[in-house]
């Protein structure tokens, strides 16, 4: 089966036109009349995906509004090209490769083969090759939890550094903490990523260098930033271990402790021996898998080694079941399709220009961020699959803060600014710790969880002027304290943030992507528009050193470079 094709935009289908047609109908309407005409909205666009409930209710549609959704989605094929993604066909067209992160979560039980995509130009058992790289995780996992693997002077090991960037730490990052209470052994994971020195040096402030193991995450071992503070991480740990008396006077003895303390996600095992890791204590990726979407893949060993092999595989079955219901659910009922649809719907249509992600867990504080890569390096793209611009906005602007910080802080924007601002609301009925508040009796939990309630509903239905009125607020202040109401929000509920719940919610957000590149024609799965900041960037850093004047060729890099040279000495 080839690639499905679509020579037509997305404005040019038929079934756009009779969406725009219909969104000017619905314009004039509110939330308020959408609940009262459809008193049972709030059941009928609420479902279930995995172990997550979403509730659809609060968003400007109605029943044929998101009949209409649908029929553009299988308007654009989307139906075939989510059969090709499953499939292993090479849907990345820019870099001829196949799209399957979701192969990194299938279950034991399951085959599943490309053919011609081996490394000798056979056969690729992809079921075999995920499970065997898995595999070798859980044993060195366990072999740090229960103090097998010892530092160089025999200490056990005590903290976990993961040295990468992008999608090598944005993913393991975020779930190491939203995952915290799961961090059951000891270890402690760190994370790294940014060349500016005090990352790295506030990081390692304090570590022990005997107990600390380093994780380098690089597919190809040549990432700049993550290369720098690798070898810079190299040398503080020699030094600090010589002040402790570990002989470091030799190659040889350098070597020993760099196996000791480092090991290496990455496929080149040519660059990781040259660092001096042991090429067993490299664990492989591969190309079908992109950076950011790699979480669930051997990039998640400092993952996988704060909260233990069993929660990780419990945080790939999260991702398998939502996955599941992304292949299988017919896309009237199917969660990730309605939700990339709504983002296509407040892009394209009603004019909004980002995405709020509010997560009322303090523990899910980076999944905004998480969330921005995730989108706007997949969709942030200007030109369709056959090089032709795209014909309407494209990419969601994801950003957001846990609630209620984010509430003194933005909510006032959302609530009574002129944008329009689509926000998800995601919040677990029970807390891993709840305390009490300060009367002594009241779970801080439920106020949280009030609040989480709260915002969406006022989000949606506002206050009007006649409600103010009768409420005895001055008439001169009623223009102020008026909430117009009619802002979009989805609301995300699970039972607990277990590691099942965050690998659910990830790949719910990953297929709402995919959803929305089909829609636009583009390839989510690339992102050239990075590389060109790196090459310039390798080639001013001679000037930059003040090793040759600067030829940047236009005059406002060279003299701010002339002015950092001045400055710096």
């Amino acid at each position: 089966m080839n690639i499905p094709a679509r020579p037509e935009p997305l404005t040019d289908i038929r079934e756009w036109q009779d969406l725009k047609e219909y969104a000017q109908e619905l314009r004039a309407t509110s939330l308020r009349t959408l609940f009262s005409e459809q008193p049972g909205r709030a059941q009928d666009l609420s479902f279930e995906v995995g172990p997550l409930y979403v509730d659809l209710s609060k968003h400007l549609i109605d029943e044929r509004a998101m009949r209409l959704l649908v029929d553009v989605a299988r308007g654009m094929n989307l139906e075939d090209y989510r059969a090709a993604m499953f499939s292993g066909q090479r849907i990345n067209t820019t870099e001829q490769r196949s799209v399957l992160h979701t192969a990194l979560r299938l279950p034991a039980d399951q085959d599943f083969t490309l053919e011609g995509q081996g490394n000798d130009g056979g056969d690729q058992d992809v079921a075999a090759d995920v499970h065997g790289v898995l595999g070798r995780m859980r044993d060195l996992a366990r072999s740090l939890r229960n103090g097998n693997w010892q530092g160089i002077s025999g200490h056990t090991i005590k903290h976990v550094v993961n040295i990468g960037i992008g999608g090598s730490d944005l993913g393991p990052a975020m779930a190491a903490q939203a995952l915290r209470p799961y961090q059951t052994a000891g270890i402690t994971p760190h994370f790294i990523s940014n060349v500016d020195p005090s990352d790295l040096d506030g990081t390692l402030d304090g570590l022990d260098p005997e107990s600390t193991l380093f994780v380098v995450a690089s597919k190809t071992f040549t990432t700049s930033e993550t290369l720098a503070n690798a070898h810079a991480a190299k040398r503080w740990l020699v030094k600090e271990l010589s002040e402790k008396g570990v002989d470091a006077t030799s190659e040889a003895k350098v070597r020993e402790i760099t196996e000791r303390h480092f090991v290496a996600v990455s496929t080149n095992k040519e660059k990781v021996q040259e660092f001096g890791i042991d090429p067993k204590n490299m664990f492989e990726f591969w190309d079908w898998v992109g950076g950011r979407y790699s979480v669930d893949s051997a990039i998640g060993l400092s993952l996988m080694a704060a909260i233990g092999p069993e929660d990780f595989m419990r945080f790939l079955e999260g991702m398998y079941e939502v996955d599941d219901h992304f292949r299988t659910e017919p896309m009237e009922y199917n969660v990730p399709v309605l939700m990339g649809m709504l983002g296509v719907w407040y892009t394209d249509v009603m004019g909004a220009e980002s995405h709020a992600v509010l997560p009322y867990c303090q523990d899910m504080e980076q999944f905004p961020a998480y969330l921005q890569q995730l989108s706007m390096e997949s969709n942030g793209k200007s030109v369709r699959l056959d090089g032709s611009p795209v014909a309407v906005p494209t990419g969601e602007i994801y950003w957001g803060e846990p609630g209620t910080n984010g509430q003194h802080a933005f909510f006032q924007l959302l609530h009574q600014g002129t944008h329009l601002v689509p926000a998800d609301f995601i919040g677990f009925v029970n807390p891993h710790t709840d305390l009490l508040g300060a009367d002594g009796e009241t779970s801080m939990h439920d106020m949280l969880m009030s609040n989480f309630f709260a915002q969406s509903r006022v989000l949606a239905f506002g206050k009007t002027a006649e409600e103010l009125r009768e409420e005895g607020v001055a008439e001169e202040l009623i223009p102020h304290k008026t909430m117009p109401g009619n802002r979009p929000s989805t609301t995300i509920l699970a039972d607990k943030l277990t590691p099942k719940t965050l690998g659910a919610l990830i790949a719910l957000y990953e297929h709402i992507v995919f959803v929305q590149g089909v829609m636009w024609g583009i390839n989510s799965f690339d992102q050239w528009g990075v590389e060109l900041g790196k090459k310039q960037a390798n080639e001013l850093l001679p000037a930059v050193r003040g090793q040759q004047r600067s030829d940047a060729g236009d005059g406002s890099t060279d003299s701010l470079i002339s002015l950092y040279r001045k400055l710096r000495n």
